[in-house]
């Protein structure tokens, strides 16, 4: 069992966060007579899940749904589903932002070569 600060120290995060997702339905802490919460196994496992879907880009929402499907389905099948699908999905939207960038380098690249032919020739022309 974990208290809230070692479950924010763990995933870097606040405490106000790991709160956030409590209030949305993704974390059940169990709580201490005197109110403390503290995070079971299960929950900190639901917690790196969390985490790591922020890190690669899922919203709130698709996160919300993979971390409870375990719930509904413990075998695993489902949340390894729709895990799967998000994650196709990500990469496309990754893979288009990929394009973007490199076009984008390639367009500064040339305004950069001709930025410095300019200053060349300014140069030449203080002489």
């Amino acid at each position: 069992m974990k208290t809230i600060r070692e479950a924010a120290d763990e995933f870097g995060m606040t405490t106000r966060t790991i709160r956030y997702y409590e209030e949305l339905g993704m974390l059940k802490p169990e709580r201490l007579e005197n109110g403390q919460r503290v995070y079971s196994n299960a929950e900190i496992a639901k917690l790196k899940l969390i985490d790591r879907g922020k890190k690669y880009g899922f919203t709130l929402d698709e996160i919300k749904e993979m971390v409870l499907l375990f719930d509904v389905d413990r075998s695993g099948k489902k949340q390894l589903e729709r895990t799967i699908e998000y994650g196709r999905k990500q990469i496309g939207i990754m893979e288009e932002r990929i394009e973007e960038l490199e076009t984008m380098k390639i367009e500064m690249e040339f305004l950069l070569d001709e930025f410095s032919m300019k200053l060349e020739n300014l140069k030449g022309m203080g002489k």
